[in-house]
């Protein structure tokens, strides 16, 4: 696909790396190109707004980034301005919290703005320690803010009974971590929320590039015309891509998008 009209990028590992809090100059300079040639730009993301990080909220800035699609497509922005959006219903958060927390399994709400836990615990410290500098502490926090999507803090050997309970609710999970998966509506994803958002701007999905590398990129690349993974990505979404990168660390986006011959 040489004439994509909008590319969306995710954060981790993809633009980004949040272990090293490393941002190539290369990545600018990819955005800029494609801002050039007339071609929107856009983030797809796990991450909320609020936990965007500071050198990639200065890109967006910078670069004039045009779309945000976060919280695994839970949360849209269009130009600074909410363009759609999935809260979900205080009645199903509750029965998820209430299954986990028989199962002594601390959890999070996420919304655009905040990030409150049930619990101060280990896991839960570690984990969002690597997103946020500082979040709530409220149990029931879903019963005063709207909620877009949970967290819950556990290792990988709980995931099988554990995605078959929230499945039966109606959920899904995304391991993002190795002691947290995301959880939200099972009908949620990147996919869903870049769908309607382009809908809304009178862009056909076949018009649409991605570049990931994680589980929680699974669909977007099933979903959009041309999908990119980095050559660090998961293999799995290396499978389902359409074309695979250089790593993050070798300027993928960059070099990616002019082996394709898109700048």
């Amino acid at each position: 696909m040489q004439n994509p009209k909008i590319v969306f990028f995710d954060i981790d590992d993809t633009i980004y790396r949040k272990y090293t809090d490393t941002l190539r100059p290369s990545v600018g300079e990819a955005l800029a190109a494609l801002k050039q040639r007339g071609i929107l730009t856009a983030i797809a993301t796990g991450r909320p707004p609020v936990a965007i990080p500071a050198k990639v909220k200065t890109l967006i800035q910078e670069a004039g980034i045009d779309m945000l699609v976060t919280i695994n497509g839970q949360y849209i922005e269009f130009q600074g301005k909410t363009l759609q959006h999935y809260p979900i219903a205080a009645a199903e958060a509750a029965a998820v919290c209430d299954f986990l927390a028989q199962q002594n399994i601390a959890y999070a709400f996420v919304n655009n703005a905040e990030i409150s836990v049930s619990e101060e615990t280990g896991w839960a410290r570690e984990a969002l320690s690597r997103i946020v500098s500082s979040y709530q502490v409220d149990a029931h926090y879903y019963r005063r803010q709207p909620v877009y999507q949970l967290l819950a803090f556990y290792t990988q050997e709980h995931d099988s009974p554990i995605d078959a309970a929230v499945a039966q609710m109606g959920f899904k999970t995304v391991r993002w971590h190795e002691n947290a998966v995301d959880i939200l509506r099972q009908e949620g994803s990147k996919a869903r929320g870049i769908g309607h958002a382009i809908g809304k701007l009178g862009i056909d999905m076949k018009d649409v590039m991605a570049f990931g590398d994680s589980f929680n990129d699974v669909e977007m690349m099933q979903a959009v015309g041309f999908g990119v993974a980095m050559g660090n990505g998961e293999e799995s979404v290396k499978a389902l891509a359409d074309y695979v990168c250089p790593s993050v660390d070798e300027d993928g986006v960059l070099r990616g998008l002019q082996d394709l011959g898109v700048i």
